[in-house]
């Protein structure tokens, strides 16, 4: 299966990530498991930046696919560019999707991915519909 980034997108977030030793496998690349960790890591550090940090005790996002596309090989050493787009707001789900470059080769994309990202409150364990203000920083 290969899913595609849409053509309509927002970027909202970009961010350098260190590719780490233990990053790499056996192969001498990347980890196709970091690649997530990298996706992870944006979406976090993007949520964060807007003030809305995951609260156990009340409402945050939840993802509930995830998938990414391997062109290239990721090496050690560099600084992956990590860039996050968003597209298809509903009323409690957006879709998130990210792009891996490295800052040495910017132009060149290493991997991309995407989630679905819905907005929950936990203590129900229920979808709710997204807040306003993070509303205003999707579209």
């Amino acid at each position: 299966m290969k899913l595609e980034l849409p053509d309509q997108k927002k970027q909202v977030y970009r961010m350098s990530i260190p590719i780490r030793w233990g990053d790499m496998d056996a192969m001498g690349h990347v980890n196709n498991t970091t690649y997530f960790r990298y996706l992870e890591t944006i979406r976090i550090d993007w949520m964060h930046s807007i003030g809305g940090a995951p609260d156990p005790q009340g409402e945050g996002p939840v993802i509930v696919n995830a998938f990414c596309n391997f062109y290239q090989q990721l090496e050690y050493p560099g600084d992956v560019i990590a860039t996050m787009y968003v597209s298809d707001i509903g009323r409690s789900s957006f879709e998130s999707w990210c792009t891996l470059s490295r800052v040495d080769d910017p132009e060149t994309v290493y991997a991309a991915g995407g989630a679905t990202t819905v907005w929950v409150d936990f203590p129900l364990k229920k979808s709710k519909p997204i807040p306003d203000w993070l509303r205003a920083h999707l579209l």
